[in-house]
């Protein structure tokens, strides 16, 4: 089942890809093809048809951070709770609970017994998925609530429906990515859980829980420096997201203004077209570097994001410069320096 959702994973990552760079090529032969991608891909501003077919309102962006949140939320609890009961980093490395000692008469809720280790490889392997799932908490957390307090959107901004599932598909997609290698073994320990729960009763399994906060968190302090260092870029780009996304909504007072829009300056507008977008590839490069490099399907996803924002930024930078005569000439679309 875990090779079969990994392979299912990577195979959509690519699937999604795969057409942007095909659409991306500047070979006249591929027009057509470029037009219908970017008839998906097009929103708010750069959408520039009056037709409403196949089309949704741009503030159902709030549904993708809905989704984001719930889903996200649920895949890090229950695999917080599996690595804290079940592979701790800071326990004697010849000891690791058994789903089978927590069902032989145990009044606690982990029982330890002698036994070969579990790989050290794999611990740190499910507490980086809990560190990578924290990150991508608190990303999302952050856009749900711009989406209903910073922005505000024309009541004639609209995205097409393809667009509308890609983005429903994605943050379901996205978060399970970052924690695909541990999934199954996480199900089994919330299957376990659940029947625990139901069995034992409210009471009972409350007074079984034993709980430590202080326990709960220094397992995470005991990852590397490299998911420090990636943690720290992803705070990087999270902050410069968040400046970029504030002087956005700013520019808009009013939302029934549909047609009225300036230049943003500031921060990072100061050198590109779409700086919430280069921060947003910062963020996931940060991820890259917190699951130590090495996960394929992260790579994967990592892909999609620069492919499709690089897209949609030069399309944006596009308008900017047909829309504006004044339009700073020292800008590029979206990589500093580069494009």
């Amino acid at each position: 089942m875990e090779v079969g959702l990994v392979a299912m994973l990577r195979t959509a990552w690519i699937a999604a890809t795969l057409p942007i760079l095909i659409a991306s090529m500047p070979f006249s032969c591929l027009n057509s093809f470029h037009k219908v991608v970017l008839g998906f891909a097009k929103r708010g501003k750069v959408r520039q048809s009056s037709s409403k077919r196949f089309t949704v309102p741009q503030n159902f962006f709030c549904h993708f951070y809905v989704v984001a949140v719930v889903w996200t939320t649920l895949l890090l609890v229950t695999t917080w709770m599996y690595a804290y009961k079940m592979v701790p980093l800071n326990v004697d490395p010849f000891l690791y609970p058994t789903f089978a000692s927590r069902f032989t008469g145990g009044s606690h809720i982990i029982s330890w017994r002698k036994s070969p280790a579990v790989p050290i490889a794999y611990r740190y392997s499910v507490w980086r998925s809990v560190f990578l799932l924290l990150l991508m908490e608190v990303q999302v957390v952050r856009r749900l609530i711009e989406t209903i307090y910073v922005f505000k959107y024309s009541s004639s901004a609209r995205m097409h429906i393809f667009g509308y599932l890609i983005g429903l598909f994605f943050y379901t997609a996205a978060p399970l990515s970052l924690c695909c290698n541990n999934v199954l073994e996480v199900y089994k320990f919330s299957l376990n859980e659940v029947a625990e729960f139901i069995v034992k009763g409210k009471k009972n399994s409350l007074q079984d829980l034993e709980f430590d906060w202080y326990e709960f968190i220094s397992s995470l302090m005991r990852l590397g420096w490299l998911q420090w260092i990636g943690a720290a870029i992803f705070f990087w780009g999270w902050i410069h997201q968040q400046r970029c996304h504030d002087i956005l909504g700013s520019l808009r007072e009013h939302s029934e203004q549909n047609d009225e829009y300036v230049i943003p300056h500031g921060d990072w507008f100061k050198i590109v077209s779409s700086p919430h977008y280069l921060a947003e590839i910062v963020i996931y490069a940060g991820l890259v570097i917190v699951s130590g490099g090495a996960d394929l399907t992260i790579w994967l996803l990592f892909g999609f994001v620069v492919s499709n924002l690089v897209f949609a930024a030069a399309e944006t930078h596009r308008w900017y410069r047909q829309k504006f005569e004044n339009y700073p000439k020292n800008r590029l679309a979206i990589i500093p320096f580069l494009y």
